[in-house]
């Protein structure tokens, strides 16, 4: 239980299903579920399915003519917890996730007056989907990734469903939400509000 609830937190889910809205999504779903149980803990945010933006290749916070990174990347800033939902493809995050990874790598050189990556105190989780053994070697990719520009990992701060294999049943068309993923999401939500909480209130100290 967090001892300090009362604390508003924003977070934001960046969905990198291949397929743009309205389509249904099976990444969106297990987002949503996500950012539903982060809201029993007093979060708030909003998701975006990266898709239907035009977010453009390179490693800069702004690539210029129309680039839409700019925007999601303001609204990553503003929050305290960075939700990234992905559908496995040949064992591997989209590429979707792989391009918000490279230019959340614009992030390295960004740094406050005290040194520290803008991306520090934030904390990042991680939704997979698929339908075939893999989620772990997904989140691990993910989990690497995102460390590696700055933001924390609380326990258990993956989420994910995979079916079975050589199977073509998705998430989003399961009669009802497994218990176990249920039971999944419901920590990951208690344990990143309450990191996000702890690094709100006791920063990291200065980069030297």
């Amino acid at each position: 239980m967090d001892t300090d609830a009362s604390t508003p937190l924003r977070a934001l889910a960046l969905v990198c299903t291949l397929s743009p809205g309205p389509a249904r999504s099976s990444s969106q779903l297990l987002a949503d579920q996500t950012m539903a149980a982060l809201s029993e803990h007093g979060v708030t945010g909003r998701t975006v399915r990266v898709v239907d933006h035009d977010v453009k290749p390179g490693v800069k916070t702004d690539m210029g003519d129309g680039d839409a990174w700019p925007e999601i990347r303001k609204a990553m800033l503003d929050a305290d917890i960075l939700v990234l939902a992905t559908p496995i493809w040949l064992g591997h995050p989209s590429s979707v996730a792989q391009r918000v990874l490279e230019r959340l790598d614009a992030e390295l050189p960004e740094s406050d007056d005290e040194g520290r990556m803008l991306t520090y105190g934030k904390v990042a989780a991680v939704c997979v989907v698929g339908n075939e053994d893999g989620a772990h070697k997904v989140s691990a990719d993910l989990y690497q990734g995102l460390n590696d520009v700055g933001f924390s990992l609380a326990p258990n701060a993956v989420t994910y469903w995979v079916g079975e294999a050589m199977q073509g049943t998705d998430y989003q068309d399961l009669e009802s939400t497994p218990e176990k993923t249920a039971a999944t999401t419901r920590t990951l939500a208690a344990n990143a509000a309450h990191l996000a909480r702890r690094l709100k209130s006791a920063p990291y100290p200065p980069s030297s």
